[in-house]
């Protein structure tokens, strides 16, 4: 691994801004009387520097403390906890403790959680994900600290990355789909912008289908709200709207057991009739009356093995350490997916 950066300090916001260190600092602080335009310089210099002001006081102010900060954007996403599990596994021998901020999927979220985190100079970042705001990707080149993204290994990572490859995993998905005979397929998932990984499973499973001259007949998106009972509606008004459909692809497993619950109360004929697939292999869902085909996503050895390489580098920072750990999902078939 490259040397680790040294942190920013006052110094290189004085000299980005061309005022004084004492002035950089009451400006930071929020403290003393400084004018709108020299505040403004200053404000504007630090986020570009990726400088976050250091909240740990007097003769601690040197050292970082013994958390790793864990962004992620939803604790109400069945995949987070699981990747949670692993990383406080992990953790559980060392003196690292992980401390977790929630961005929601908002990337201005994801500044302000960042800002506030490093701010207490933790000894490492495991953050969500591959895309960050200009600001955000400053502030982690600028920590001097490990930076490990997960879940996804489809870019390039500031630091490390461990997670599995998303098109990877939507072209293996669009294979087996094809394999199996199925051919009049509806795709259902949340709004892509905010969720670059589903993203990239569409574009991976689209790629596939076009190379075999197989078009998505009909899509459907949403955000917020029961994905259980978006999963029921959605598939409800997609089968109307284009009821000769032979496979409905979600982009997650808990809006593809609403939609295998309302098949089912049709009484239509699966995987007969009509196939389903989501993806994450949620055990939660165990108990549905049929098994969902899905794609088990490695969430829990994603936090382990990105925790491990944390706890590696805060041990030794020179550790050799791999830049990019991707894993290889697996698709089990259940009860809705022939195989062929």
């Amino acid at each position: 691994m490259a040397t680790e950066p040294r942190p920013l300090t006052l110094r290189d916001v004085s000299e980005a801004s061309g005022v004084s260190e004492m002035t950089v600092s009451r400006v930071l602080r929020n403290r003393g009387d400084v004018s709108e335009a020299t505040r403004t310089k200053v404000l504007e210099a630090a986020k570009a520097l990726g400088y976050v002001p250091n909240k740990i006081a007097g003769a601690l102010a040197s050292q970082r403390v013994n958390l790793v900060a864990v962004i992620i954007p939803s604790l109400r996403n069945m995949v987070f906890p699981e990747v949670m599990s692993g990383i406080s596994r992990e953790l559980e021998e060392t003196d690292l403790q992980p401390v977790v901020g929630v961005t929601d999927y908002m990337p201005e979220k994801e500044e302000k959680v960042l800002y506030e985190m490093l701010s207490w100079r933790p000894s490492g970042v495991i953050i969500a994900g591959l895309e960050h705001s200009d600001a955000s990707r400053a502030m982690l080149k600028a920590s001097g600290i490990p930076v490990v993204e997960i879940m996804d290994t489809d870019g390039t990572p500031v630091d490390c990355a461990v997670g599995i490859s998303h098109r990877r995993a939507g072209r293996m998905m669009g294979r087996a789909i094809l394999k199996a005979g199925y051919h009049q397929i509806g795709f259902m998932g949340t709004k892509m912008p905010l969720d670059h990984r589903a993203r990239k499973r569409f574009e991976g499973f689209t790629e596939v289908l076009a190379k075999e001259g197989v078009e998505i007949m009909d899509r459907e998106f949403y955000s917020g709200g029961s994905a259980l009972a978006k999963g029921r509606e959605m598939t409800a008004a997609m089968l109307e709207r284009t009821p000769e459909l032979d496979f409905l692809y979600y982009s997650n497993d808990m809006i593809g057991a609403g939609g295998l619950l309302h098949v089912l109360d049709q009484g239509i004929d699966v995987p007969g009739r009509i196939g389903l697939a989501g993806f994450n292999g949620v055990e939660l869902l165990d108990g549905l009356p049929r098994r969902l085909a899905t794609m088990d996503a490695c969430r829990t050895e994603i936090g382990r093995r990105a925790a491990r390489i944390i706890a590696s580098r805060v041990a030794d920072p020179d550790a050799p350490v791999e830049s990019v750990v991707e894993l290889t999902p697996t698709i089990d078939f259940g009860d809705t997916l022939e195989r062929s």
